[in-house]
């Protein structure tokens, strides 16, 4: 089953805020939601109702194959196009999907952290 917008961006946010060490607030812009670990970025819910995408960050290769793989699945919006995929409300876009996505950008910026800066073990 498919996650609508509302059903995605609220999994998002749930996902994100379960995990260690999560901030979040709107740093850029009241319709952009950033969630943060140590203070780096890994997730960015718009809360445009006219598009309801979440943006987070990605390896370059698996970014690439979400791509090619998901029609409602783009390059992120507004960064890196290698390292950020957006994923909207479409086929195969599941709840299961959309956490795994959430997660592993997390992990992926908490790797990238020195070891003084990591959050605890989760």
């Amino acid at each position: 089953m498919s996650a609508a917008g509302d059903r995605l961006q609220d999994t998002a946010r749930q996902t994100a805020l379960a995990l260690p060490g999560v901030s979040h607030g709107y740093p850029f812009t009241p319709a952009l939601d950033v969630y943060k670990v140590a203070g780096k970025v890994f997730l960015i819910v718009t809360d445009d109702p006219d598009e309801q995408i979440i943006t987070v960050k990605c390896e370059p290769e698996h970014a690439r194959a979400r791509v090619h793989g998901y029609a409602s699945i783009t390059p992120g919006r507004y960064l890196d196009k290698r390292h950020w995929i957006s994923l909207g409300p479409g086929p195969g876009i599941t709840k299961r999907l959309v956490t795994d996505a959430v997660e592993d950008s997390y992990d992926l910026v908490v790797g990238q952290l020195p070891g003084r800066d990591r959050p605890a073990v989760r």
